[in-house]
């Protein structure tokens, strides 16, 4: 009898042990992002070529969560806070701003059942359009 070992994905771990080793290191930590990955909350207007690179240094970032599933955290853009959320297959490396040093995730297994499920989940629609005109009340006795 053979049994399939299903693991879980490998990159959550893989990306806080970086992410730690380049604080260790007195390193700016920086994640390059998929930014047509379902569900990937970026400022699109810095995107370029479907990427996003993002500072994830303590000093640059607030409210910063790293769990298995994903990244979050609040951020300043032109100025401007906003809300970043990054799922973990999105996720394509992270590296030093200093001197590049870091590594690249693979396409991974558990990430494609991921991406398959996610695109045929229906998002929520968004609030439906507000009539137009006069309200109107009716009597009802």
């Amino acid at each position: 009898m053979s049994m399939e070992l299903t693991m879980t994905p490998s990159r959550p771990y893989l990306l806080r042990a970086f992410f730690d080793w380049l604080l260790d290191n007195d390193l700016t930590p920086h994640l390059v992002v998929n930014v047509n990955i379902p569900h990937v909350q970026v400022p699109l207007q810095y995107a370029q070529d479907g990427q996003i690179v993002l500072n994830i240094a303590p000093r640059a970032v607030m409210q910063f969560h790293m769990d298995n599933d994903a990244v979050s955290f609040s951020a300043r853009f032109g100025g401007v806070s906003q809300q970043v959320y990054i799922p973990m297959a999105a996720i394509l490396a992270i590296h030093a701003r200093e001197n590049g040093v870091g590594t690249l995730f693979p396409p991974e297994p558990g990430y494609d059942l991921w991406l398959e499920q996610a695109q045929e989940q229906e998002l929520p629609d968004p609030e439906p359009p507000r009539p137009s005109g006069r309200p109107s009340l009716k009597v009802i006795k």
